[in-house]
């Protein structure tokens, strides 16, 4: 007797909108995927960022930082507040796909043949963003505050507590007008290059894991170099609590960072951390995408 294996779904043959339930999950795992496995090259953005009184804080590039934080700290130090980022970046993501899909469906982008299918799409990507980032805002201030040279916290959870005895709850939330000031953008072009990306490379919708890299990747670049200079501003506000500059402690907001970074660094200080910034957002959105959409498939298809 012969067996008749039983039909397999297709991967892109799933709907656009493959319900609320499988785009969370799916988002949850492919958002912790992506930070555990860039964290290090994370962490020595941070450090880039800062601007340090101490000169051994001080570093001259992605090599340079890897090899003296390594010597003189040791490779535990580039993983310091990762528990932070797991912590958060799984219901964060949840919420960030869930919100993509939801907006993305109501608005019409999941329309074959509808013009301007853009515009949804950027509009689902802003929403998600200003949902998730409400969620990662404070799990993002620990782990920046656990990074920084000679943080004195090994504990997210000390971290969090100490910082709101001493700072108050807006200490949480001082970054996060700053960070929506970054997301936003970010977000809308990143999903908008890679659906657009996606389309290009794969008009005809076939399952094609190395399309969603390609095109995750260069949307992560494009994104993340765009933005650089508003993620220094926030990594200054961030981790403000941890200077002894009284200038850069009493920073108030996005128009008080950027006073300091051009009054200090001029120019070149809005791209601080460009490279590890590029460097982490290529291959982790590459890594996202392609484990969101793995995801969301296999979790439809069980």
């Amino acid at each position: 007797m012969v067996e008749i294996a039983p039909e397999e779904i297709e991967y892109e043959g799933l709907s656009p909108n493959a319900g609320l339930a499988v785009n969370m999950a799916a988002g949850a795992l492919a958002g912790i995927t992506e930070h555990a496995v860039m964290y290090p090259v994370d962490s020595i953005k941070t450090r880039m960022q800062v601007f340090a009184t101490s000169p051994a804080a001080v570093y001259t590039g992605v090599g340079n930082a890897f090899t003296r934080i390594s010597a003189t700290e040791g490779m535990r130090a580039l993983w310091r507040g990762v528990s932070s980022v797991i912590m958060g970046a799984g219901p964060a993501h949840a919420v960030h796909f869930g919100t993509y899909e939801m907006v993305k469906e109501f608005a019409g982008g999941n329309v074959e043949g509808v013009q301007n299918q853009w515009i949804a799409t950027s509009l689902a990507g802003a929403s998600a963003t200003i949902a998730s980032d409400a969620f990662m805002n404070p799990f993002d201030v620990i782990k920046q505050r656990m990074q920084v040279h000679k943080s004195e916290f090994r504990s997210a959870f000390t971290c969090a507590r100490t910082v709101y005895a001493n700072e108050g709850l807006s200490a949480f939330y001082v970054s996060y007008p700053t960070t929506l000031t970054m997301t936003i953008p970010f977000t809308a072009v990143q999903f908008t290059v890679y659906e657009q990306l996606k389309t290009f490379l794969n008009p005809n919708g076939e399952y094609s894991p190395s399309t969603h890299m390609v095109a995750g990747g260069l949307a992560g670049a494009v994104g993340g170099a765009v933005t650089t200079p508003l993620d220094v501003a926030k990594t200054i506000l961030q981790t403000r609590g941890t200077s002894h500059d009284p200038e850069i402690r009493h920073c108030r907001g996005l128009a008080d960072a950027f006073r300091i970074i051009w009054q200090r660094d001029g120019l070149k200080g809005f791209s601080r951390g460009l490279a590890p910034r590029v460097l982490t957002f290529m291959p982790s959105n590459a890594l996202c995408w392609l484990s969101y959409e793995f995801f969301k498939a296999a979790i439809r298809d069980s």
